[in-house]
């Protein structure tokens, strides 16, 4: 059981580290996928699969009884479905940039490859199947690198949570000029740097 959380962990923060990128930097900050009448339904499914991200974090991996468990099962359900959602627009989405580069179509796999890894570990550590049922794990005292595990998600949570919101002021007409604004300051700021 040791192996199982301890991999769940290391996917957990192979994803995060790339999400961060691919989510935060390419989609918010150098394309702006927001401002592109094109990319509408591909943000919207980032919007959604932000919001889930925290919700996932919360009921599937933080409490630990079994009505939680089949919430975060149908949130990671959700998450799935966006996910289609989202692959099947970005060949539309992306023609403003003359279409997805290669080498983010392979990040796209990775990020959601160590995601949903990361998920199906979990899974393989919180059910049992016997020969008559299926049960559900709710008790994993005493295991070390599911402490660790635990520690992760809630250092996590915050973050996730602040990425939700971010991509719903970025999807308001009236919140995202804040955004913008910000992002002008920075370039502003990074430019007035390197020139000194």
């Amino acid at each position: 059981m040791e192996i199982i959380f301890l991999v769940a962990t290391a996917l957990l923060l192979m994803f995060s580290a790339l999400a961060i990128f691919d989510g935060f930097y390419l989609h918010l900050v150098k394309y702006r996928l927001y401002k592109h009448p094109e990319s509408k339904l591909e943000h919207l499914m980032h919007l959604v699969r932000a919001v889930l991200f925290p919700c996932i974090l919360t009921f599937l991996y933080l409490r630990t009884d079994i009505t939680s468990f089949w919430i975060g099962t149908a949130f990671v359900a959700l998450d799935i479905l966006a996910l289609g959602i989202d692959a099947y627009t970005e060949g539309d989405s992306r023609v403003f940039m003359g279409g997805l580069p290669r080498w983010e179509y392979i990040l796209h796999l990775f990020v959601n490859g160590f995601h949903f890894a990361g998920v199906a570990v979990y899974f393989v550590a919180k059910l049992r199947i016997l020969p008559e049922s299926v049960q559900i794990i709710t008790n994993f005292d005493g295991i070390y690198w599911y402490s660790i595990f635990t520690f992760v998600v809630q250092q996590m949570l915050p973050g996730a949570v602040l990425m939700a919101l971010l991509h719903i002021i970025v999807a308001n007409r009236v919140t995202v000029r804040y955004w913008d604004v910000l992002l002008a300051k920075f370039a502003s700021f990074s430019v007035s740097k390197n020139r000194a």
